[in-house]
């Protein structure tokens, strides 16, 4: 499985729609990758709390169709880091505003969305203009020459709660995929929380962080790639980068089968 994570960075200074072109453009230079990931509210700014309502749109708004057209264009699946999502409220008590994943086939077909399910912001920032999303996402990625992968998608603080994974392992996942926007000051926690999970569910881990300075935030970057084994096949700097790698995804089913742990588990 042949994977690209772009640690995209951006400042205030770019228009969303001038980002969008931009990445756009770099997708579709990853022709050949199996599966092309982006961060986290990369459209929307993922600290720049007060543009989030202008920003938001609908699953099939702007970004959403430059973001089709670059994977049908690159013949790639696409996770498209998170936008901000305006729709129809769930309940009267509902904001209809999430932040929410977007996949797109190597036909630029969106085959699956996951509104994040853990808010961050202790009771500000996205708890206080978001809801939060309820379902579990696992979707399968077509290889080529092999089989499709299932994939468990979270986002970003959703790293922090391991219960999540436990139940995306319980569907099928074999890699997580986790785009962020998670800032420079807690980046250890970033690194260390990534190998934990890889770790403990035996399931390879793609976190796609961004890079630069927006809204006053200075981001992490240092995306990586995890094995199940929590080998750490793949990292970025602290700068805008792309990383490229190919995955062996049998080596992680070998690895279950000969250090057989998750078998052992007794508490649900």
């Amino acid at each position: 499985m042949k994977v690209a994570l772009i640690q995209l960075a951006y400042g205030d200074d770019e228009s969303v729609a001038d980002r969008t072109a931009r990445v756009a453009d770099l997708v579709r230079t990853l022709a050949g990758h199996d599966l092309v990931v982006l961060p986290e509210l990369w459209s929307a700014g993922g600290f720049d709390y007060t543009h989030w309502d202008e920003r938001a749109e609908a699953v099939d708004g702007t970004v959403a169709q430059a973001l089709s057209a670059a994977a049908r264009d690159a013949g790639v699946t696409l996770h498209g880091g998170s936008i901000v999502e305006r729709g129809t409220p769930v309940s009267d008590a509902d904001r209809g505003v999430w932040n929410t994943s977007l996949v797109f086939s190597p036909t630029g077909e969106l085959v699956a969305t996951y509104r994040k399910i853990h808010r961050f912001g202790f009771g500000e920032g996205e708890p206080s203009l978001m809801d939060a999303g309820e379902d579990l996402v696992v979707v399968d990625v077509p290889v080529a020459g092999g089989n499709a992968v299932p994939v468990g998608l979270s986002t970003c603080y959703d790293l922090r709660f391991p219960e999540l994974y436990r139940r995306l392992l319980d569907r099928g996942a074999e890699v997580f995929v986790i785009p962020a926007a998670w800032p420079a000051r807690r980046v250890g926690h970033w690194t260390l929380l990534g190998q934990a999970r890889a770790i403990e569910d035996q399931c390879v881990v793609l976190q796609c962080n961004t890079a630069g300075t927006h809204a006053r935030h200075e981001m992490g970057g240092h995306s990586q790639v995890v094995d199940a084994t929590g080998k750490v096949l793949a990292s970025a700097g602290p700068d805008q980068e792309v990383i490229s790698i190919d995955i062996d995804t049998a080596a992680t089913l070998e690895w279950r089968r000969t250090f057989p742990v998750l078998p052992d588990r007794r508490l649900a």
